[in-house]
């Protein structure tokens, strides 16, 4: 396994962890103790979305998505939604749609590229 790859799957367990931790957290109703967990899994999509493309991961720069081959539809829209209100359980649910999708996604570019190897 390459050096990429260890880094996404850290990624997806770090995540994973975080998910189980908000999981808890908005089921106790604790919204104001959710947002800096979001805070992290919003990171940690921006870090997903740039690695599965093989794109830097931007510091400090204003996301463009175009640059982005594999992504989730309407990433945009759904992405800036959980950052303006990242204690809202709806933000959460759609910051886990999109984790899983963009995971299937890579799946799917690793897959064709595998494919299109002589």
């Amino acid at each position: 396994m390459d050096n990429k790859a260890d880094q996404i799957s850290n990624l997806l367990k770090e995540w994973e962890n975080s998910r189980d931790q908000l999981e808890t957290l908005f089921r106790e109703r604790k919204y104001k103790n959710a947002k800096v967990l979001m805070e992290k899994g919003i990171t940690l999509f921006i870090q997903f979305l740039s690695w599965s493309n093989e794109v830097p991961v931007g510091q400090g720069e204003p996301l463009t998505f175009t640059q982005y081959e594999f992504k989730p539809v309407n990433v945009e829209e759904r992405l800036g939604f959980v950052i303006s209100r990242p204690n809202l359980y709806h933000s959460y649910r759609q910051l886990s749609e999109l984790m899983i999708e963009q995971e299937k996604l890579f799946m799917k570019r690793n897959i064709l590229k595998k494919a299109s190897k002589p």
